[in-house]
C-alpha cells in the first residue's frame, strides 16, 4: 500500500498541485497558520475532496480551531474515507494507524504525556505532530523533540513514525525497527520548499 505524507502546510494547501498518487494521504498537523476556524475548515474542505482512497489528518500546535473540539463531532463532518485522529486510531487494510495531536495547552497541563502513554503496542504507523527527541527535531541549536515520545517509539517499534513541526529538520531517518519521516513542506520562513514523501507499507 502506497502512502503520501505531508505536514506543516500552514494554509498553503491550495497551492499544492500535482500531488503524487497514493492509496492514503496523511497530514501530520499544522494545516493552518493563525489557527482560526475558517482556516481549519478550508483545509478540511480541500483535504476531503482530494482524490485518494483514504485520507488521515491530525492537529498541530497552530491548529487552535481543532483544540478542545470533540473528535467525534469533527469526524461527523468528514466523508467516510477521511479520518481525523485525535489520540485515536484506524485500521486500513490490516495496517494500524494511530494519531497523537500536539497542542501547547496539553503540553503545559501534562496531558500530552498521558496521550503518549495511550499509544497501542500494535501500532504500525504512528502519526505525531511533534518529533521524538533527537530525531529530525534540530533547529536553532536545540532539539525540540519529546523524550517521552522517543521512549514510547523505542518500546512500541512502529514501522513508521510520521511527523513535522520542525521545518528545518525535514527528512528521513531509518533505525533498526522504525523509519522516521519529517514531512514539513514549508521552511523556517514559511515558504513552500519541500516535497511530500511517498513510501510503501
Amino acid at each position: 500500500m502506497r502512502l503520501l505524507h505531508l505536514s506543516d502546510t500552514h494554509s498553503f494547501h491550495r497551492q499544492l498541485v500535482d500531488l503524487p498518487k497514493a492509496d492514503i494521504i496523511i497530514h501530520s498537523g499544522d494545516m493552518s497558520m493563525a489557527g482560526t476556524g475558517s482556516e481549519v475548515l478550508d483545509f478540511i474542505e480541500w483535504f476531503s475532496e482530494l482524490d485518494y482512497k483514504y485520507k488521515i489528518f491530525i492537529g498541530g500546535n497552530h491548529d487552535f480551531g481543532l483544540e478542545n473540539k470533540n473528535p467525534e463531532t469533527i469526524q461527523g463532518f468528514l466523508p467516510d474515507n477521511c479520518f481525523y485522529l485525535c489520540n485515536s486510531g484506524v485500521t486500513i487494510e490490516r495496517i494500524k494507524f494511530w494519531g497523537v495531536p500536539f497542542f501547547f495547552a496539553d503540553d503545559v497541563s501534562g496531558d500530552y504525556y498521558k496521550m503518549i502513554a495511550q499509544i497501542p503496542m500494535n501500532t504500525d504507523v504512528l502519526i505525531t505532530h511533534r518529533p521524538p527527541l533527537g530525531i529530525l527535531d534540530y533547529a536553532d541549536s536545540f532539539n525540540y523533540g519529546c523524550s517521552d515520545l522517543l521512549d514510547a517509539v523505542s518500546n512500541i517499534r512502529p514501522q513508521y513514525n510520521l511527523f513535522g513541526h520542525i521545518h528545518d529538520a525535514y527528512g528521513i531517518k531509518k533505525t533498526e525497527h522504525t523509519t522516521f519521516i519529517n514531512a514539513a513542506v514549508v521552511d523556517a520562513d514559511y515558504q513552500l520548499k519541500n516535497e511530500p514523501f511517498v513510501f510503501e507499507v
